[in-house]
């Protein structure tokens, strides 16, 4: 993209941006909520574009400015010190266009919602459970570290330790954007608790990353829904197995069936059972949507296939590796204490350099 048409899209966007400042501010747009909410997403997710926008803006007339000057400009330092600009101002501008294009690919508008995560233990047995436990501690440590809330919703504990499966709600910023790479097959190659001749065992647990849907999304009918209630079982206190205060909920044209039994209030978990109904619902859409941009960009990091292995985590040598970048570390403790930042960095990388070329920016 040539400097013109970058500043060219760039006025345009800014254009729009001032239009939507216009339109959140109008009561009739105010009293539609659904449509308030939808200008407010796009205003806010413009103003970093625009921000950047001026600051470009700015560079671009100094640099002109600064060029006149020592066209026309006799005084010896007023030449020197608009040479030095021009130095500093053309050393800046590609770093400074390549976060542009970065800002100008559209984002998936998913990336800034909260995030369901179902971990389920895989082939394997009792070792693949308590390996969907450490999994779920792991997340547990990178949320509390970024400062985010988790709240299950859902678990059906091992026999020996960990979760055959464990489903929790991340909430918190960008949670969806961050988390979505985890989806996949984890695999951990180790000795397990239950092996008494110390040999290594395969064994894996896979993880599904589910961006929440909004009361916004979708409309349910509840006319669909069939509610059952139902005793809580597992940890929870003396009003366990006394109380109906489980909750079933069954939509009857898809045949999705969530459950919840965290909260000791039967209302609470109708209301957390309902979320969930309705990310489930959005996330049938989201798939397709998915499956379409990975079938365009072959070596997209974040695909709808949840059934591919991504990652293998080598106990007897404390590494890590990430299948699709190659991305290897060789400090698994610390990992697994929740230190997964920096592969996340990674990631990200290699899927904003897909998207670039994707975009032909």
């Amino acid at each position: 993209m040539s400097e013109n048409s970058l500043l060219l899209k760039l006025s345009g966007l800014k254009e729009k941006y001032e239009a939507l400042s216009g339109q959140i501010s109008d009561p009739e747009i105010i009293a539609d909520m659904k449509k308030y909410v939808q200008l407010n997403k796009e205003y806010k997710e413009l103003e970093p574009i625009v921000a950047a926008g001026d600051k470009y803006r700015k560079m671009i007339e100094d640099l002109e400015a600064a060029k006149e000057i020592l066209q026309t400009e006799k005084d010896e330092e007023l030449r020197e010190m608009a040479k030095e600009e021009i130095s500093s101002i053309e050393e800046a501008l590609p770093a400074t266009e390549e976060e542009i294009k970065l800002l100008l690919i559209p984002a998936d508008p998913q990336d800034s919602k909260n995030a369901i995560i179902e971990i389920r233990g895989g082939a394997g047995g009792d070792e693949a459970s308590i390996f969907a436990g450490d999994l779920f501690r792991m997340y547990a440590k990178y949320a509390e570290k970024k400062g985010w809330k988790i709240e299950v919703t859902s678990q059906s504990e091992g026999a020996s330790g960990g979760y055959k499966e464990i489903i929790c709600k991340m909430s918190g910023e960008k949670v969806y954007g961050t988390m979505k790479y985890e989806s996949g097959v984890h695999r951990v190659q180790r000795v397990p608790q239950t092996e008494t001749q110390g040999r290594v065992h395969t064994s894996a647990a896979s993880v599904a990353v589910l961006p929440e849907a909004d009361e916004f999304d979708i409309e349910l009918n509840m006319n669909d829904i069939r509610k059952d209630t139902f005793c809580s079982s597992g940890p929870g206190g003396q009003s366990v197995n006394t109380t109906y205060s489980a909750i079933r909920l069954t939509h009857i044209p898809s045949g999705i069936v969530v459950q919840c039994q965290d909260e000791k209030s039967q209302l609470k978990n109708f209301d957390k059972a309902l979320a969930e109904l309705r990310t489930r619902l959005y996330n049938m859409e989201y798939e397709k949507y998915l499956n379409e941009i990975s079938a365009k960009r072959k070596t997209m990091v974040s695909t709808g296939d949840r059934s591919a292995k991504i990652r293998t985590y080598n106990y007897p040598q404390s590494r890590v590796t990430d299948h699709r970048i190659n991305y290897t570390m060789y400090n698994l403790p610390v990992f697994m204490d929740g230190a997964i930042q920096d592969l996340i960095d990674h990631l990200q990388i290699a899927e904003n350099a897909e998207r670039l070329k994707a975009s032909e920016l």
